[in-house]
This record gives C-alpha cells, sequence and structure tokens, in this order.
C-alpha cells in the first residue's frame, strides 16, 4: 500500500502525469483496470507508475529467465591437440570441425597445444600450429587470447564472430532448403558431443581424445 500523498505519478505509456494526491492516482489506476506501482519510494515525492502489475512481473520474469539462459548455454570447451606436436594432421582436423561445431553453437574454445619432453626447445612449431588452427575457423571466430603459456602448454581462445557466424548459418539454411526443394539427401546436424578420438596407435605416448571439459563462462 502506498501510504504517502502526493505521489508523482507516470502513465502506462511512461507519459508523465504529475504530482496528485495518492487517492487520484488510485482512482485513475482504477478507472483504466490497471495498477498503480511505486517504482521509486525513496524519492520526493515518490514515484509511482500505472501499469499491470501481473503483466510487468511477467515481462520481468522472462527477462530474468532469458538472462541466466544466456549465462548458462555460453561456456568454455577445450580441445587438446594431442600431447605432442607430433599430432597427425587429419586429428587435428577432427579437432577443428569439433571446434567449429562448439564455435557455432555460441561456445568459447579454449585450444591447448602440449609439447613433449624437448619438443618446448622448438615452441614455434607448436605456436605455427596454432595460428594455422585459428586461421582454419577466421571465417566464424575471433582470436579473443593470444598463445598464453601454461608449462609446456600453450594456449589460445577463440570467440564466436557473431556476425560471421550467423551469416553462415544462413548460408546453410538456404543451402538445406535448396537440397529438400531438389529432392536431394540432406545430412543431419552432427551432434556437439563426441566420442573420445584416439592418437595414432604407433605411438602410445601421444595417445590422447579430444577434451570437452566444460567451464562456467561468465558473458
Amino acid at each position: 500500500m502506498i501510504r504517502i500523498s502526493p505521489i508523482r505519478v507516470v502513465g502506462p505509456e511512461n507519459e508523465a502525469i504529475g504530482v496528485i494526491e495518492t487517492s487520484e492516482a488510485l482512482r485513475m489506476a482504477d478507472q483504466q483496470g490497471l495498477d498503480l506501482v511505486e517504482i521509486s519510494p525513496d524519492a520526493r515525492p515518490p514515484v509511482c507508475k500505472v501499469m499491470d502489475y501481473g503483466k510487468y512481473k511477467y515481462e520481468l520474469s522472462k527477462k530474468e529467465h532469458k538472462s541466466r539462459a544466456a549465462s548458462k548455454s555460453t561456456e568454455m570447451k577445450e580441445v587438446r591437440l594431442g600431447r605432442s606436436v607430433k599430432i597427425d594432421e587429419h586429428d587435428v582436423q577432427i579437432r577443428n570441425e569439433q571446434s567449429r561445431r562448439f564455435l557455432m553453437a555460441g561456445h568459447k574454445v579454449m585450444v591447448t597445444q602440449k609439447f613433449k619432453g624437448r619438443e618446448i626447445a622448438h615452441r614455434e612449431l607448436g605456436l605455427a600450429r596454432l595460428k594455422r588452427f585459428a586461421d582454419a575457423l577466421a571465417d566464424i571466430a575471433k582470436v579473443e587470447q593470444t598463445p598464453r603459456w601454461f608449462g609446456k602448454q600453450a594456449s589460445i581462445i577463440l570467440a564466436p564472430d557473431k556476425v560471421k557466424v550467423e551469416a553462415v548459418k544462413r548460408a546453410l539454411e538456404k543451402e538445406r532448403q535448396r537440397k529438400i526443394a531438389a529432392g536431394e539427401k540432406v545430412e543431419p546436424e552432427a551432434p556437439l558431443v563426441e566420442e573420445p578420438v584416439l592418437e595414432d596407435e604407433d605411438d602410445d605416448d601421444d595417445e590422447d581424445q579430444v577434451t570437452e571439459a566444460t567451464q562456467a563462462h561468465k558473458a
């Protein structure tokens, strides 16, 4: 209940009505089938608005839910380029394709290159691979973090470029619709999560898998 009078009133279309007695403002709201809601109680005089309070609470709830969902859906994925710079290029391509799916889904991707033993003396090899990896995804992503070192490994972070991602999505959907209209087979979208991918079997020390470790990321 609004106990102070007079109050400053704002109409349902955000129009300024002015400072009037609370009883008059209540009567005005009632005549329109709306509510009188105090929105700035500390102001002098307090500011109240004529509105549909139920609708206001519903819209507020929708915004909060959407905000929470957006925060939850944006995650950091990690893709590891093996345990050595000797990873096969075919395995790099598999990881690149998986990173593309992550980026298209709106996730950021941390790409990590590890160095085994004395390979650390040739850092330029791993850094060159990270650059090629990022370049292969430049049509939908941007480098948010340049190589950062943690012991014998270097990582970069790729973030989806929203404008480019949407452009690619439109192009893919256009092609999908064309195939449907032509009666051609439409391949199902690949899943976001894949089975572990092993390194070459001829080097057990290099055995690894694509890590889909997910870290909550605040946008």
